[in-house]
């Protein structure tokens, strides 16, 4: 067995382990009315133990894979991601052991599974480093971005757990709206991973001969069947659906083929949910968080902020720069992806400083949890697959 198959095995085995621990998780949550039980019972702590072997073995893939590779494995966008999950259920394991909050687990791990799912439906060859990428800098300035956003997600986790207790589901409003959009976000990434996961499995195929936005003649191969084709695109294969409708050479028509199922697929499933069980997901959740303290999910959402603030800084804004001035002799130079890094530094900036000088506590700290999370997976998802940039892993 080569490293690269190992270390494939050892990813899976992880994933495995986290849907399991999940179950027990969901077990452990007691139906008495006392808000908070010191001690977690025996499924809490058989589902952090398996929590604990799965990050060890997830921590196997990372290893095994940089054996593989000769470099960390945090070049591409596969790399990254599956990092950036690991991250997650590595703060929340400690996180766990502080607060003893079994439900904790029962929406992180989740999290880290949607994460690392969707991660899998990108390249996973090992490929060699571009010469820009083969520096020290790499290990350094990536890996710790990506703990700092592993940290940060916790503050969202406990956010979540905060407004699906204290948000009201028995009548429509504003917050009950937001609430179930963010519900739908994530049900969208199952879909696409879900759509993705089909498609490749019928190896789907669907090559174009098209006209880029240079104006020269390219070619483009989709995995999804084609809704939206490229500019004066020229469908190569035989057997498959020509595309609805063609989109100009400024749009990358693949990537917003790939979106559009996304949300095709993640409506179908979020309307199948609402059709079966005639309530909202945030509604079909609360059985799980009506024994949360809400003063210690409100605590635990503020000290990941107060630990996964410092990290992300060093990671993606000190490191970051530092590794700019030696690869391209300027510390700061406006691309998107470093704009973004700003963006999410500055926003959870303002979070401490509402939080610490003008008393925002409680729901509106775990509003703006939310929204640090949404910035962070944006910076992940568009801003990597859609805004072409130095840092681009598209």
């Amino acid at each position: 067995m080569t490293l690269a198959h190992l270390s494939s095995n050892l990813l899976y085995t992880a994933f495995i382990l986290y849907l399991v621990a999940t179950l027990f998780f969901g077990g452990s949550i007691r139906s008495k009315n006392a808000e908070m039980v010191k001690e977690p019972n025996r499924w809490a702590k058989i589902g952090i133990l398996i929590t604990i072997v799965g990050f060890i073995a997830q921590v196997g893939y990372f290893f095994t894979r940089w054996a593989a590779a000769g470099h960390a494995p945090v070049s591409d966008l596969f790399e990254f991601t599956t990092f950036f999950g690991m991250m997650l259920v590595g703060a929340f394991i400690i996180i766990y052991f502080i607060y003893r909050l079994p439900a904790l687990g029962l929406f992180a791990l989740p999290v880290a599974v949607i994460i690392i799912a969707y991660a899998s439906m990108f390249p996973r060859e090992i490929s060699p480093l571009i010469p820009a990428l083969q520096s020290d800098w790499l290990h350094i300035h990536v890996t710790t971005a990506a703990a700092g956003e592993g940290i940060l997600s916790i503050s969202f986790i406990a956010g979540l757990i905060y407004l699906i207790k204290v948000v009201d589901q028995s009548k429509a409003s504003k917050r009950t709206f937001w609430l179930e959009v963010i519900m739908y976000g994530l049900v969208a990434v199952i879909g696409f991973v879900a759509v993705t996961t089909i498609f490749r499995v019928m190896d789907y195929e669907a090559a174009f001969q098209y006209v880029n936005k240079e104006g020269q003649p390219a070619e483009v191969v989709y995995n999804l069947p084609a809704l939206i084709g490229p500019h004066e695109g020229d469908l190569q294969t035989k057997n498959v659906m020509n595309p609805l409708f063609y989109v100009p050479a400024i749009i990358n028509a693949k990537k917003l083929n790939t979106v559009i199922w996304s949300l095709i697929a993640g409506t179908i499933l979020y309307v199948l949910i609402r059709v079966v069980t005639r309530k909202r997901i945030a509604a079909l959740l609360q059985p799980f968080v009506q024994n949360v303290s809400l003063d210690l999910v409100d605590e635990i959402s503020y000290r990941a902020v107060l630990i996964g603030f410092p990290v992300f800084t060093l990671g993606a804004l000190v490191f970051a720069m530092i590794w700019a001035q030696i690869a391209w002799t300027r510390f700061w130079g406006w691309d998107p992806k470093e704009v973004w890094a700003l963006i999410t530094w500055l926003f959870y900036a303002a979070f401490l400083h509402l939080r610490l000088s003008k008393g925002w506590h409680g729901e509106r700290s775990a509003w703006m949890a939310v929204i640090g999370f949404i910035i962070i997976m944006f910076n992940l998802v568009a801003v990597n697959l859609v805004i072409a940039g130095l840092h681009s892993y598209a």
